[in-house]
């Protein structure tokens, strides 16, 4: 199984959002291995953003991404990383599909709810980086031979 990150962020937190995007990604059939809220300081926002930190706007990312805490969560299944993707939609929340938690609840490309991986070398970097190796949970769901057909395992 693939393991990716999702962080919710405060533009979702301040909008009473945590349940609409946990929800989708379970009613989508994934598996929520690590969940926790923490506040990110400067050494974790600068090195998970570090290919933006010259940028003229990182200040506005760094205020965005400190505004409240995040909520960090593992998410496991069978090509998590693009499912994950799929689900959430473009980064800019104007362009994003209906149906994606950014096409319906975003208008920004700043605040537009949730961070992913976008890659599955990146997502093992990203799940690292938040998370320690005993706050990710293995478990089989009871619903795990209902969600993937035993020749997808």
């Amino acid at each position: 199984m693939e393991q990716t990150l999702l962080l919710i962020k405060p533009s979702a937190i301040q909008r009473g959002l945590i349940g609409e995007v946990i929800t989708r990604i379970e009613k989508k059939g994934l598996k929520l291995t690590g969940m926790k809220m923490m506040n990110l300081d400067d050494a974790i926002i600068n090195e998970h953003y570090a290919h933006l930190v010259q940028k003229p706007f990182f200040p506005i990312i760094k205020n965005s991404m400190q505004a409240t805490p995040v909520i960090a969560c593992c998410i496991e299944g069978i090509e998590a990383v693009q499912v994950v993707r799929a689900l959430t939609g473009s980064t800019n929340g104007r362009n994003a599909l209906p149906g994606t938690i950014r096409g319906d609840f975003s208008v920004s490309v700043l605040e537009n709810i949730v961070h992913t991986s976008d890659s599955i070398e990146n997502a093992k970097i990203e799940v690292k980086r938040f998370f320690c190796d005993n706050e990710i949970f293995s478990y089989k769901s009871a619903n795990f031979d209902f969600t993937y057909s035993p020749d997808e395992i």
